[in-house]
C-alpha cells in the first residue's frame, strides 16, 4: 500500500511538472524579437532578396571579361591537320613539302593549351539589363523590409488577441463563480420556499451557460497561443500567458496627412516599375550593334602539357543582328506594355494605400469614441449588478432581474475588453501603415 501511495505521489508530481512546462509567460518585446529571428516568411523573403542580389551580381558580365583555359590533344593522319599541327608546333621542315608526304603523312600528335579572353566593350542592351537587375534587387530589399514590418504587426496583433483571450477567461471565471453562487443561493431560497422552482432552474441554466462559455474561452487561449507559436516558430503545444494585461495603448495624433511614398512596400513598387522600364529600354537597345574584343594565347607541343611553340591572337568584332524574324519588335512592344502596366499598378497601389490610411484614421477615431462610452457603460452595469445582488439577498429583487443584471454586467465587461482590443488594433495598424513616415 505504501509503494502504491509513493508511485501515485510521484505520478501526480510529474503531471504537475508537465502542466507547468506547458505554461509560458511571454512579453511583447520577446515576441517581436523572436518573430524577426525565427519567422519562416521572413526567412523566405530574405532568401528571395539574396537570389535577386545574385542576379544583379551576374549582370556584371556586361563589362567583365570571360576567361577560359583549355588543353586538348589528338593524333591524326589527316593531311591538312597534320600539316597545320606541324606549323603550329613550329617543327615544319623543307622535306615536309614533299607532295607524297603532304598527301599521305605519318600520324602526328598535337597537344594545345589555349587561354581565351572575351571582353565586352559596348553592349547597350546589357547595360540596361544590369540596371533592371539592380532595381529588382532593390525592390526585393524593400519587400524584405516590409515583410518584417508586416510580420511584426501580425505578431503584435496575435499578442493582443492572446491578451484578449486571457481577459475573456478572467471575466467568465468571475461570471461563472457569481452564477454558481447565485444558483446555490437560489437553491437555498427554493428549499426555504422563498422562490419558485422555475427561478432555481433558471439559475441552473445560467450557471451551465456560463460554464460552457468559459470552456470555449479557454480553448481560444490555446488557439491564440498556437498561432503566436506558429509566428515565432516554436512548439504549438505551449500555452502562452502575456506578461501584461490588455490595456488601451497611448493615443497618438493621426490628423496629419502622411506621405506614403517612403514606405517600404511603395518603394518596392517604385523599384519594380523602374526595373520594367529599364527592361523596355534594353529591348530597344537590341537594335544597336555590339562591340566586343577577344584574344587568345596558344601553346603547342607533341607531348602533353608541354610548351614547345606559342602564338597569340587579338581582335575585335562588331556584330549587328539586323533582323531576327520580328522577335525584337514583339519583345519591345511587350516590354513597353509591361512598363506601362507597372506604372499604373504603382499609381493604383499608392491611391489604395492612401484610402486605407484614411479608413484606418476613421476606424481609430470610432474605436476611441466606443472605448469611452464602453468604459462608462461598464461602470454603470457593475453598479447596477451590485445593487440588485444586495437587494436579492434581502428578498427585494426577483431572481430573473438578478440574472439579467449578472448577464448584462458580464456582457458589458466582455464588450469593454473587445473595444480595448479594437482600439489597440486600430492604433497598431495605423502605426504599421505610416511606417517610415
Amino acid at each position: 500500500m505504501k509503494r502504491v501511495m509513493t508511485i501515485a505521489f510521484f505520478g501526480l508530481h510529474l503531471v504537475q511538472v508537465l502542466v507547468a512546462q506547458e505554461q509560458q509567460s511571454i512579453s511583447l518585446d520577446e515576441v517581436l524579437a523572436k518573430v524577426q529571428e525565427a519567422n519562416t516568411n521572413i526567412k523566405i523573403s530574405k532568401l528571395e532578396t539574396t537570389a535577386a542580389e545574385a542576379d544583379y551580381g551576374m549582370s556584371r558580365s556586361v563589362f567583365l571579361p570571360n576567361i577560359s583555359v583549355s588543353h586538348t590533344g589528338f593524333t591524326t593522319t589527316n593531311p591538312l591537320m597534320s600539316f597545320g599541327s606541324k606549323l603550329n608546333q613550329e617543327i615544319l621542315t623543307q622535306t615536309d613539302f614533299n607532295p607524297p608526304l603532304l598527301n599521305d603523312p605519318d600520324n602526328i600528335e598535337n597537344f594545345a593549351t589555349i587561354v581565351s579572353v572575351q571582353q565586352p566593350l559596348v553592349n547597350m542592351d546589357g547595360f540596361y539589363k544590369r540596371k533592371a537587375a539592380k532595381s529588382t534587387f532593390k525592390a526585393k530589399e524593400f519587400q524584405f523590409q516590409r515583410t518584417k514590418e508586416h510580420i511584426g504587426f501580425e505578431a503584435q496583433n496575435a499578442y493582443m488577441q492572446l491578451q484578449l483571450a486571457h481577459k475573456v477567461v478572467e471575466v467568465l471565471e468571475k461570471a461563472n463563480k457569481s452564477a454558481m453562487a447565485n444558483e446555490k443561493l437560489t437553491k437555498d431560497y427554493y428549499t426555504e420556499g422563498l422562490v419558485q422552482k422555475a427561478d432555481w432552474l433558471q439559475a441552473q441554466v445560467r450557471a451551465s451557460e456560463t460554464n460552457d462559455q468559459l470552456l470555449d474561452a479557454k480553448s481560444n487561449i490555446k488557439n491564440a497561443s498556437a498561432y503566436l507559436a506558429f509566428l515565432i516558430s516554436e512548439d504549438q503545444t505551449v500555452v502562452f500567458e502575456p506578461e501584461k494585461e490588455l490595456l488601451p495603448l497611448p493615443k497618438r495624433d493621426v490628423s496629419q496627412n502622411n506621405d506614403l511614398k517612403n514606405r517600404a512596400d511603395v518603394r518596392a513598387m517604385q523599384k519594380a516599375a523602374e526595373a520594367y522600364k529599364a527592361n523596355y529600354r534594353a529591348e530597344r537597345m537590341t537594335f544597336l550593334p555590339r562591340l566586343n574584343a577577344f584574344g587568345s594565347y596558344e601553346l603547342y607541343d607533341q607531348e602533353v602539357f608541354q610548351t614547345g611553340a606559342s602564338g597569340y591572337t587579338i581582335g575585335a568584332s562588331l556584330s549587328w543582328d539586323v533582323f531576327k524574324g520580328g522577335q525584337r519588335f514583339a519583345q519591345t512592344k511587350k516590354g513597353k506594355a509591361n512598363a506601362d502596366k507597372a506604372k499604373l499598378q504603382l499609381e493604383e497601389y499608392l491611391s489604395k494605400s492612401k484610402m486605407e490610411l484614411e479608413r484606418t484614421k476613421r476606424m481609430l477615431t470610432d474605436a476611441e469614441n466606443r472605448l469611452a462610452s464602453s468604459e462608462l457603460a461598464l461602470q454603470q452595469s457593475k453598479e447596477s449588478f451590485q445593487i440588485r445582488t444586495n437587494r436579492f439577498k434581502e428578498g427585494l429583487e426577483k431572481t430573473t432581474d438578478l440574472l439579467m443584471a449578472e448577464v448584462q454586467y458580464a456582457k458589458q465587461e466582455l464588450a469593454y475588453y473587445q473595444t480595448v482590443y479594437e482600439f489597440n488594433y486600430a492604433m497598431a495598424y495605423h502605426i504599421f501603415l505610416t511606417k517610415d513616415n
